[in-house]
């Protein structure tokens, strides 16, 4: 489980950092406006980069083997994507979020909760092996 969930999680964000770096405006439909300003272009493409190394990572990761080192990878991507995942639920709740942001609300909140799933299951494995 823990191998298919950073595989998916690391295209996921490859993609999404892809998209701030190449087309960041296109990648803000509705949250950024028709003519922005060069500094947001460069915000939203700074922002790319930690994205892909994330990524980066999370590939990396995903077929080794129960460690500390693999659930630090596992419990960085619970915060992340559940902080993320929290943002999500308060701008759909006040409607202050773009529309789009209903799509990635269920998006973030299944990789939150596969993330939860495999932290207690690598906590388990760690309790076993000791």
């Amino acid at each position: 489980m823990v191998k298919v969930l950073l595989t998916v999680a690391a295209a996921y964000l490859a993609a999404i950092g892809a998209a701030l770096l190449l087309v960041p405006a296109q990648f803000g439909v509705d949250a950024v406006p028709d003519d922005p300003s060069s500094e947001l272009i460069a915000l939203l493409r700074l922002l790319g980069g930690p994205f892909l190394g994330i990524a980066v990572l999370d590939w990396l990761w995903r077929a080794m083997q129960p460690s500390p080192g693999r659930r630090a990878v596992l419990l960085a991507n619970l915060v992340g994507f559940g902080f993320v995942a929290a943002n999500d639920v308060v701008g759909v709740l006040t409607g202050d979020a773009r529309d789009l942001a209903r799509v990635f609300l269920v998006v973030h909140l299944a990789f939150t909760a596969a993330f939860v799933v495999a932290v207690r299951q690598e906590h388990v494995r760690s309790k076993g092996a000791a």
